[in-house]
Formats: C-alpha cells, structure tokens, sequence
C-alpha cells in the first residue's frame, strides 16, 4: 500500500496499490473501493467476479509531471436469473470517470472549461503550457458533448437578427429578458423559423422586437396570444432617418435659399465641366421620367420606355433623384481657410501653395489637386465672382435644423433661419420628429392617434404609413417596460466569441457556448 500523503495524487473512489515516478510523468496503479458491482440491467448486486482488464484515465498533472491512472476493474456474474446482461463491469464511482471515459472527470472539467472560454486553438496552446494534453478538436468535442438547456418556461424574449457574414448570411438569436441570458440560436432570420420555434413554446408572453416585418409576421402567425413590442431606440431611430430622407429630398430648395445654384462653366476645372455635363444629361433624363409620370404613366411602363431601373424611377416619381450641381468635394476642403489667408497674402502659385501644404500641414494630397484650386480662384477673380461657400452636406443640416438654437453658431443659426423661411415642409416635419421622440420617451400611447392624424400630410408620410401598419407593437413600446437594448448587447457578446474565439465555429458550438454555459 502506498503512504497515506499520496492519496490526493488520485481521485476520491480508488484505492492506490503503487505509484512510479518517471521523469516526465507520475504512473499510478489503483482499483475501486467497492466490494460488490451493480447491475446497469437489472440493478442486482453482485460480488461474484468473471475476469478483469485495465482502464487507462488521464488525471491532472502533478509536480511538472503528467500524471495517468491504471484502474483495474473488475467484470461481474449477474445473479439475477431473468436478467439478459449475463456479464457486466464495475463502472467507476462518480468522483472518478464516466464509462468509456479516457480523462477523470476532474481533469475533464478543466478540460470543458478551457474550450468554453478560449474556444479551440487557443485553448490547446494553453492546454500544452498545463501540460494537458489535448487536441483542439478534442476540446471542441468536449464542449459539444458538455451543451446542455435549461427547460425552465419563457415569458419575455427578445428577438433580433445577427451576421454570420455581414450582407450575405443571418442569424437570428432569442434572449430571455427577464434572466438576461441567451435562450437559443437560429441558423438564419427567415418567417418560417421563427415561426417553428415560436409553435414549440405557447408559454410566451411578450415578444420584443427590432421594426423589421419578417419576426412581427412570424409572432402573429406563431404566437397570436403573445404582445409584441417595437424596440424603442429603433422607433426613434427610424424617425430621425425619415427625417434625414426629408432633407435630401429638398436639397434642390436648400441650395436655392443658400445661393449655391450659381454655376458659371467658365469658372470650372476640366474635371467639374465633365461632371457637369454628365449632371446635365441625368436632369434631361429624370426630367422625362417626371413628365410620364404627370401623365399618369405607370412605373413599369415608364422604366420600358427609358431603359432606368426600377429603382431609379420610382425615387424620381417619389420626389427624390434632383439636385443642384455642386463639385465633388476633395481633401482640401480641412486646409481652405489656410489657402484664403495664403492667397490674400499674395501667393498666387499652385506649386508654392502645394509645397506650403506639405510642411506646414502635413499634407498628402497631389499637386493637381492643389493647382486646380489655384486656376478656380483665379478664374472667379477675373471673372469678378465671388467665391460661394459649399452648403452643408444633407446629415449634418439635418443635425442643425434638430438641434436647438443656443447650441448654434451665428453661422450655422443663419442658414437654419434661411432654410426655414424657403422650405417650411422640414419645420413641420421637424416638429413631428420631435412629438414622436418625446411620446417614446414620456411613453404616452394617449399622443399617438392625434400625431398619425398629423403626419398623414406632410413629408414624413411614408414613415407614418410605416407606424400605422406596426401601430400595436408601437402602442406597447410605450406602456411596456420591455425593449431590445440587453439582446443588443448580447448580440455583441455572440461577435466577441464568433470572431475571436470561435471564428470557423457551427451553429452548434456558439450554441454550447453562449446559450448554457458551465
């Protein structure tokens, strides 16, 4: 027998008969304490012994040493006379192995633990340094082996859309909101598996989701009893987009009311009167479209009659697809005001300027880019022109009309004067922008009827065709306390472990990994 301080070298259940020290690992002989073995069958305890054979298990290492057990175990008669199973080995107590276990459960564990937090190659480097050895496949097989799910009932879920590759592949995940924990993953976001997953639990309640109509039609077809509730930072969202879209459609007025649709072609560069003629030629064209509209002319027939794509067409009958012509914007638009105070100095040169740039500024540009600056300026001077100011791009005029005047320049306040007084259809789409934010963040469902009413009008008509067709899940967003915002975050836990740990994993370990972890 061997001492009594060897006895933690193995796992609780054996009995050591020796140990052999080598230089890189610890060999240790051991059989079970059990007297009698049970039948898997039948139950009936039997002592009577047929023959034996060795079971060879993996432990943790010891002392910079791996360390292995050779367990003999024992094959038993069975007593029971009806019992099929004539012979039988001992399995080994529970402390110790499962049956047809290569690694004691101990050692398994860690094992388990290494994959779900690094995932496979990474574990299997760590795993070398522990001096475990494992595969990482082998740890992976431990994870998908280890998956298990928690069977308690669901109330409140959330659901949301996640990208196996962005563009071209979706999944669909499912949170429990009230334990704040993933319940499932589905392999991709179409109606008809949401559908099927939704049919297997009637236990929900509440459903809460982003404003896309593919998981508002599953959950009605699928889970009719449940409420559905629209995400509140997508309704708000969405309306500061309706908004944005309203902008760029008046654009031709705000470039009017800022002065900015002077064009004098003597004044432009090759490259601009280029642009211009190719701007030139899609206004002749969206103006025919225009005009077959005001025909009554049907959308189908008018992208046969011009050869445009359907979606250009219908933008341009919608109202969209106009603007002034204004040049491209370039990488000197940062440096302008060094290029005026330079100019007003005298400099009149393109390389001088160039070569000014590059040291003072840092600038990487080319020195046509420059030049081509310097010829402008110097054709708007003798031409006896002056140098207009380029507009706001549509965002961010967008942001100055929303925002409140304290917070304005005296510039930027100007042009927001002059945008309202010429295009007064964006204050009153801007003021049911506002309305709408402050029903989602008073929750006052009462204001909702009056605001429907009001937006039928205006320019934020599509968006409000929108709220109408998801009016009930808009309703709940305001009077429940659930929201999408934690599926969100658990959303971006999935691309931690997606992209960093298991990046070529299936659907099946993101599932061992996320939705029940050990």
């Amino acid at each position: 027998m061997v001492h009594g301080s060897f006895r933690s070298l193995s796992p609780a259940g054996l009995l050591i008969d020796d140990i052999v020290i080598e230089r890189d690992r610890i060999l240790i002989i051991a059989r079970s304490r059990a007297v009698a073995g049970e039948c898997p069958d039948c139950g009936e305890r039997s002592r009577r012994v047929h023959s034996f054979y060795e079971r060879r298990l993996l432990d943790l290492p010891s002392h910079g040493r791996t360390v292995q057990l050779r367990v003999s175990v024992r094959r038993f008669r069975c007593a029971m006379p009806g019992c099929p199973r004539r012979i039988f080995a001992e399995p080994l107590h529970e402390t110790v192995a499962g049956k047809s276990a290569r690694r004691t459960l101990r050692l398994d564990a860690i094992v388990h633990h290494l994959g779900v937090a690094l995932g496979g190659r990474p574990a299997a480097s760590l795993a070398r340094r522990l001096m475990l050895p494992v595969s990482k496949d082998t740890l992976l097989r431990v994870v998908r082996r280890h998956a298990r799910r928690d069977g308690s009932p669901l109330h409140v879920i959330g659901i949301d859309d996640w990208a196996w590759k962005r563009g071209q592949r979706y999944g669909s995940i499912i949170c429990d909101l009230e334990r704040r924990r993933i319940v499932d993953l589905l392999p991709d976001r179409e109606p008809a598996t949401v559908e099927a997953w939704l049919s297997c639990h009637p236990e929900v309640r509440v459903i809460s989701r982003d404003r896309g109509g593919g998981y508002g039609q599953a959950a009605t077809k699928a889970a009719p009893q449940a409420v559905q509730v629209a995400d509140r930072w997508h309704l708000m969202e969405n309306a500061s987009a309706a908004f944005l879209e309203a902008v760029r459609r008046s654009m031709r007025p705000i470039r009017m009311a800022l002065g900015s649709t002077m064009i004098d072609p003597a004044l432009l560069t090759h490259a601009e009167r280029l642009q211009h003629d190719g701007y030139l030629r899609r206004e002749e064209a969206y103006g025919a479209i225009r005009g077959l509209a005001k025909t009554g002319t049907p959308i189908k027939e008018i992208v046969r009659r011009t050869g445009r794509s359907r979606k250009l067409v219908r933008d341009i009958v919608r109202g969209g697809g106009g603007d002034v012509f204004r040049s491209r914007s370039n990488v000197l638009e940062p440096h302008l005001a060094w290029l005026d105070a330079e100019w007003s100095a005298g400099c009149r040169n393109g390389a001088e300027l160039w070569r000014g740039l590059q040291k003072t500024a840092g600038f990487r540009g080319s020195l046509r880019v420059v030049a081509e600056w310097a010829t402008r300026r110097r054709r708007a001077e003798s031409a006896g022109s002056e140098w207009l100011r380029k507009p706001p791009p549509a965002r961010i005029l967008s942001r100055l009309l929303s925002s409140e005047r304290d917070h304005l320049t005296k510039g930027d306040a100007i042009t927001v004067a002059r945008i309202e007084r010429a295009v007064p259809v964006l204050v009153s789409a801007r003021d049911l922008v506002e309305r709408f934010h402050a029903m989602v963040r008073d929750r006052d469902p009462d204001a909702l009827p009056a605001w429907i009413a009001d937006v039928a009008g205006s320019v934020l008509a599509s968006f409000g065709k929108g709220v109408v067709a998801d009016r009930a899940a808009v309703a709940a967003a305001m009077s429940q306390p659930w929201s999408n915002g934690q599926t969100e975050g658990q959303i971006t836990k999935l691309k931690l472990v997606k992209r960093q740990m298991y990046g070529r994993a299936k659907l099946d370990l993101l599932r061992a990994r996320l939705v029940a972890p050990a």
